[in-house]
């Protein structure tokens, strides 16, 4: 069991903060730091966000529900200027504000009590508990996370080592057939 305390509560937080932290965020740098600065701002369709409009909505979605919503921060948001961006904004520094967001979000989630699992918030019109936040951070990073690295393995063509199973040796990456 991680840290000292073996409540329900600890294990929930240290998962949601090993997800954020540990898992996801590692994966989506690797996928960014392999991008040219034209594929992070590529687009498949006007109806489709590129790896950089991502990287601008986690970064907003994650400081608005922990950091704001939880957290109790003044929330300056402005969710569609994460969708129109066009780029091209420097990647280091998107992922500098996503790494520094992360980071904040996992010192608040350390610090949230049971009560304040339970507790009643209002975020981004929503009436949720914490909980029920926390879930939403870690699922919504999660999915796109996912599709960070399906775009980077279309763009890039490339088998990334993401997935193994218990027991796997990891296999040199493979090429991906070209379409």
């Amino acid at each position: 069991m991680p840290g000292k305390d073996p409540s329900l509560r600890a294990e929930f937080i240290a998962q949601a903060r090993h997800l954020l932290l540990r898992h996801h965020l590692p994966r989506i740098e690797r996928c960014v730091n392999m991008l040219s600065e034209t594929e992070v701002w590529w687009r498949p369709n006007p109806q489709s966000n590129s790896v950089g409009n991502l990287l601008l909505h986690l970064e907003g979605n994650v400081r608005q529900w922990i950091i704001s919503g939880l957290g109790g921060a003044a929330d300056s948001r402005h969710r569609d200027l994460e969708f129109s961006e066009q780029g091209p904004l420097p990647q280091a520094e998107i992922l500098a504000r996503l790494r520094k967001t992360v980071r904040g979000a996992a010192g608040v989630l350390s610090r949230l009590s049971t009560a304040k699992l339970l507790r009643q918030y209002q975020i981004q019109k929503f009436r949720v508990t914490g909980l029920e936040a926390v879930f939403h951070v870690t699922e919504h990073f999660a999915f796109h996370a996912g599709q960070i690295i399906y775009a980077t393995k279309s763009l890039r063509r490339e088998d990334l080592g993401f997935t193994r199973l218990p027991g796997e040796k990891r296999t040199p990456k493979n090429r991906l057939p070209a379409f």
